[in-house]
């Protein structure tokens, strides 16, 4: 599904748009309600962790499996990541690919397929509201730069669930530096005392390919737009335009024409994500370089043993 976010779902405070559509979150309650109610037998034969988020979309949840997954290579070897199959997320999927990622058109068929080829671990690249299957541990990403927007369900505002269903979950993958999320710690840490946060950030790998006194067109179409210009900022390019589409977006060929037109025209070379080039890649433009970035997590030392402490059993 291509989905662009309503501007106003990040507004510090609902709007009137968000109020009308505020009788439409019911049935997004009542189905939290229910499936929470639901009894799951976890699979004994692999321990299994979710990597997910309860804001809709731009929460980091790709790179985050992807360091975990290099971390915990540490302690047990028999390890893979897992994802849902979507035709729309082969960026994501490409993004995984070098960490034994298995596919499967649902959670439960993805985890038999990793008890067949023996995996002990299992990390799910999102996957947090499925109720068919039973995680071992549950981390919910945030962006503290979006946090959880103006703090409404979906369609009134970017949440799956309320921010109380904190309560449930194991673990918190917090992006930003420490001080500017000490508030949210402390709310979060309000609502469930025993829950673990990790602080993480993006670092850009691939800084020096680019000329910075160069001007730059960017464009992407990520569930978080904001962060990639961001982090482009922060690194002293010079960003004179910005084009955005919505999240998993299919580029055509004539697509790409118009934005290197553009850039042409305004002098400016072109910048993406990587996970945005792995769909224009094949249309040959090789004037179009990405942003390469690896998720960096604060504290590798704390998280590897509190996952450890928890999966003991998958030695």
């Amino acid at each position: 599904m291509q989905f662009k976010k309503p501007l106003f779902w990040d507004y510090k405070k609902p709007n009137l748009i968000s109020n009308i559509l505020l009788p439409l979150t019911i049935p997004i309650k009542v189905n939290n309600f229910l499936l929470n109610k639901k009894t799951i037998k976890k699979n004994n034969k692999i321990k299994t962790l979710c990597i997910g988020n309860i804001y809709l979309g731009g929460t980091g949840k790709t790179p985050t499996t992807i360091a975990l997954y290099n971390l915990l290579q540490k302690f047990n070897k028999k390890i893979a990541t897992a994802k849902k199959y979507y035709k729309s997320h082969k960026d994501e999927q490409y993004l995984l690919r070098g960490s034994n990622l298995i596919l499967g058109k649902t959670r439960e068929d993805i985890i038999n397929k990793a008890v067949k080829l023996k995996k002990k671990i299992l990390i799910f690249d999102d996957g947090l509201q499925d109720k068919h299957v039973e995680y071992d541990l549950k981390f919910v990403c945030f962006d503290s730069n979006k946090w959880v927007g103006n703090g409404r369900l979906i369609p009134s505002g970017p949440l799956r669930e309320k921010l109380e269903s904190l309560k449930k979950y194991d673990g918190v993958f917090l992006k930003g530096p420490k001080k500017r999320v000490n508030h949210l710690i402390k709310l979060i840490k309000k609502i469930n005392p025993k829950i673990e946060i990790f602080l993480t950030s993006y670092e850009m790998v691939n800084s020096k390919k680019f000329n910075k006194n160069n001007n730059f067109l960017i464009f992407s179409g990520i569930g978080n737009t904001d962060d990639f210009k961001k982090t482009l900022i922060e690194n002293n390019f010079k960003i004179i335009k910005e084009i955005t589409y919505p999240d998993h977006y299919q580029y055509t060929n004539e697509d790409l024409v118009k934005i290197i037109n553009l850039a042409k025209k305004i002098g400016a070379k072109i910048i993406t994500t990587e996970k945005d080039y792995v769909k224009v890649k094949k249309f040959d433009k090789k004037n179009i370089k990405f942003l390469k970035i690896n998720l960096m997590i604060q504290n590798k030392i704390k998280l590897f043993n509190f996952v450890k402490s928890n999966l003991y059993e998958a030695n």
